[in-house]
């Protein structure tokens, strides 16, 4: 079978899946800005792999559907945790806590935000991770030069968990606040209630959901977890359980088209 991946770097995660394929018989390749074009010509390939959610990306995977190529993962469900107010409604209907947010120019803010609601995390609409994302501790931090339409969330003081899971295997990290993924973190026993909430996440999805990762915050006040970044598909940089993420995500890719394949067939 014929591969591609579509990412923003040839390193790292898709590198190792690459390597992956490669070793199990596919042929792979990756395409990052570089060498992309969203034509016919990725037609000639049998699946593709989404792992940036970058919208240039997301196009080109929207495009392979529309042509009965399968993606994995699906393009919709990256796009939900791309866009962070489709997340954030999408974490109210499935039952999830989820940080309120705000949405306004810089200068509404200023007229209308009390000082009494600070700090905010200021995030960009479209992102997931820490790029981009800033505390905001007064009216003097809104700064934009344009009338843009900005997105505040309630800062949320508690203890910050990074959480992956890959298929039924959860490794939970403690994180420092706002930092990204490659920081170093300390691993630690999974509580309870964030399996039950990695449970809720992955149940809405009915099995499409093969991998992925939660930021979490438990709230010192309440001890409630709150939700305030979902991930379609990190590095698993800080993956620190038994398993190889690479390896094991390769794995379920590969059984995910399969199962694609024979639905198609019986249809």
């Amino acid at each position: 079978m014929d591969v591609g991946i579509l990412s923003k770097r040839k390193t790292m995660m898709a590198k190792k899946l690459k390597d992956c394929l490669e070793s199990k018989g596919f042929t792979a390749s990756i395409y990052t800005l570089e060498n992309l074009i969203i034509n016919e010509t990725l037609l000639n390939k049998d699946f593709f792999i989404l792992k940036s959610k970058s919208l240039f990306f997301l196009y080109a995977g929207y495009f392979l559907e529309a042509n009965n190529i399968p993606v994995i993962p699906k393009p919709q469900i990256s796009f939900l945790q791309k866009n962070r107010i489709q997340s954030h409604f999408l974490m109210k209907r499935i039952g999830l806590l989820t940080p309120e947010i705000y949405l306004g120019t810089a200068d509404t803010f200023k007229n209308q935000l009390d000082l009494k609601y600070f700090p905010f995390i200021l995030k960009p609409i479209m992102g997931s991770g820490s790029k981009g994302v800033r505390i905001i501790k007064t009216h003097k931090d809104l700064k934009s030069e344009s009338n843009s339409i900005l997105y505040l969330e309630r800062y949320i003081k508690g203890i910050h968990y990074n959480v992956y899971f890959i298929d039924n295997e959860i490794c939970t990290l403690i994180k420092p606040p706002l930092a990204d993924e490659h920081v170093d973190m300390k691993k630690i026993e999974t509580p309870d209630d964030i399996s039950a909430v990695i449970k809720k996440w992955k149940n809405y999805f009915n099995g499409d959901l093969l991998f992925g990762h939660l930021d979490i915050v438990r709230e010192d006040s309440s001890n409630k977890l709150y939700i305030v970044d979902p991930g379609s598909f990190p590095e698993f940089t800080n993956w620190k359980c038994k398993s190889s993420p690479a390896e094991t995500i390769c794995n379920l890719i590969i059984n995910e088209y399969e199962k694609i394949q024979r639905n198609s067939n019986n249809n």
